[in-house]
């Protein structure tokens, strides 16, 4: 049974993505590759969206570690799950919105690594 390994690539897929966000965050020349990739330099109060964003996606990477049993709980079984299943909603709705992106940055390089990321949710939160 492999099936906690998707955990750990859906944390990883996570890693990449909030990693991508700080720097966009802080100003760098990404903004193409979030948000509809309408600004190439994200403006100072979609920063202030991105860090948030960032702290949900360290969220989620803790929440699908701790469903693959990496990390013991820090809530219930049943709470863990259903936030997994969230997120898994979350990445699929989130890939859609990112197919349908106007900029091709989005479109080629987020869609993959969004949709790869719900599939891992949506395996671990079923394995649970």
């Amino acid at each position: 049974e492999y099936w906690f390994m998707f955990s750990i690539l859906g944390a990883v897929l996570f890693g990449v993505i909030a990693a991508m966000t700080v720097l966009v965050a802080c100003g760098l020349p990404l903004g193409e590759f979030t948000m509809g990739g309408q600004h190439k330099i994200l403006p100072k109060k979609f920063r202030v969206v991105a860090f948030i964003s960032v702290a949900i996606q360290i969220f989620a990477m803790i929440i699908i570690l701790q469903a693959g049993g990496f990390i013991s709980l820090w809530l219930s079984f049943k709470v863990t799950k259903y936030i997994c299943f969230f997120f898994a909603a979350y990445l699929s709705l989130n890939t859609i919105m990112n197919m349908i992106s106007k900029s091709r940055k989005e479109k080629y390089v987020m869609t993959p690594l969004s949709l790869i990321a719900g599939i891992c949710f949506w395996i671990t939160a079923f394995q649970m």
